[in-house]
């Protein structure tokens, strides 16, 4: 199901927001290049919310602790970080931004 998160405009280039539908957290990322991404907004390293983190290309890095993470497969790429994340599929259509989850 394609769930509506917000317009392309309210997510800054190389940003990322939190936002969360039920109980679930995501983490959605606009890279400096202009693409999205969803991601569990959760570092799986610690509690620590990705989405506060440093975006850098196809990368987002959890500010506690300094792993980064793949923003298209939600690997480790350094660490402390050795398990991956959650990546989800996002689209755009007409200028809003869209997350395929099925709670």
């Amino acid at each position: 199901m394609a769930i509506r998160i917000c317009n392309i405009e309210d997510i800054k280039l190389g940003r990322a927001i939190r936002v969360k539908i039920g109980e679930h957290a995501f983490a959605i990322v606009h890279t400096p290049d202009g693409k999205f991404h969803a991601l569990d907004d959760k570092c799986s390293h610690g509690e620590v919310s990705l989405s506060e983190g440093f975006v850098d290309n196809e990368t987002i890095e959890c500010w506690a602790h300094g792993a980064k993470f793949s923003l298209t497969t939600g690997s480790p790429l350094s660490l402390p970080a050795y398990e991956p994340v959650s990546v989800y599929e996002v689209f755009v259509e007409n200028g809003e931004v869209f997350l395929e989850y099925e709670a």
